[in-house]
This record gives structure tokens, C-alpha cells and sequence, in this order.
């Protein structure tokens, strides 16, 4: 029987410079951006990494890679509510995401996925309406993203492309974590 991992068992942190961590997530390229790409990126104001660690072994469990970005809604406005609607609404890119192969199919991708959205949603500091990913076109990624956490596809246009953008719209995610804290009153 495969162990359970609980993501919040583990500590949380922006990556910083003097971090040094192990990290293998069986994908190359996303492995060598967490261990060398990441602080340059910070660096240069594209992006921000944020992970998971056990301190005592040294060892990154996930981490995600978030920057800012804009959807356009002229492809899905009639989902959007009535009034005031915009040309572009504020989102979060999550550009790079990844979890340890020691704890892949443990449900620590869905954990972090949750927290992310909560994340945004509760420490938001300037708006943001929607989280965007730029999916690699495989059928265990667009399941990962669209059936486990409720993405959608923001258009049909990169049907056959190597990655199709994704949206997940924070408005109704946020719009149960007021009834939740409501209700625990």
C-alpha cells in the first residue's frame, strides 16, 4: 500500500538564493528550473517560486512558480455576471509547477493546486480574478488540471499545439470561502 502524504505537513517558503534543496520530479526540464532557474527568474521580476520542504532531509516536495498575466474575455464573457465587464481581467500565471517523484500520486499536486487558489484568493493584494496555466497537451496533464481542479480551456485556438491555456475563475472558489467563514460563525 502506497504511503499518504498530507502537503501541510510540510513546511512553506518563498525560494531564496542560499536554498539548497534536492529535487527530482522526473521531468527534466521543470527539475532543472526549480534547482537553477528559479532565483534568476526572481532576479529579473518574471516570476516567484513558493515551496514545500522537509528541512531534516533537505528535500523539496513541490513547489509552483507564479507571475502575473490577463485574460481576455472576449471568448467567454456570456460567463461572465452582468454590468460592468472588462476587455482583460487580473490573473496569476503558474508557470512552472512540480511535485517530488517520492510523492507523486499522493494527491499533493491537488493539495497544492488547492492552496494555491486559496492563496490568492485570501492574500491577494491587488486582484486577481483567475489562475492561468499554459498545460502540456497530454491527456494525464489536462485531466490533472481540468477534471481534479477545474480548469477550463480559455479557447479552442491551441487544440493541437504542445500546451493549451488553461483558466480557473477564483470568483466562486472565493465566493464559498465567505460562506464557509460565514458559516462558522
Amino acid at each position: 500500500m502506497a504511503m499518504q502524504y498530507n502537503l501541510f505537513d510540510y513546511s512553506f517558503k518563498i525560494l531564496e538564493a542560499q536554498d539548497k534543496y534536492e529535487f527530482d520530479c522526473g521531468d527534466a526540464d521543470l527539475t532543472e528550473f526549480f534547482l537553477k532557474d528559479a532565483i534568476p527568474h526572481k532576479k529579473e521580476l518574471i516570476g516567484v517560486t513558493y515551496f514545500f520542504y522537509d528541512d531534516s532531509r533537505k528535500l523539496a516536495v513541490s513547489f509552483f512558480t507564479v507571475s502575473n498575466d490577463a485574460v481576455r474575455t472576449d471568448t467567454f464573457k456570456d460567463d461572465l455576471p452582468e454590468g460592468k465587464r472588462y476587455s482583460f481581467y487580473p490573473a496569476a500565471k503558474i508557470g512552472r509547477f512540480g511535485v517530488n517523484k517520492e510523492f507523486q500520486g499522493q494527491g499533493i499536486g491537488t493539495q497544492m493546486m488547492d492552496y494555491i487558489k486559496w492563496f490568492f484568493v485570501s492574500t491577494n493584494k491587488t486582484g486577481c480574478r483567475f489562475l492561468t496555466v499554459d498545460a502540456y497537451n497530454k491527456p494525464e496533464i489536462l485531466d490533472f488540471y481540468g477534471k481534479k481542479n477545474e480548469f477550463t480551456f480559455l479557447s479552442n485556438k491551441d487544440t493541437g499545439k504542445q500546451t493549451r491555456t488553461m483558466k480557473y475563475d477564483l470568483k466562486p472558489y472565493s465566493n464559498g470561502l465567505l460562506m464557509d467563514s460565514y458559516a462558522n460563525r
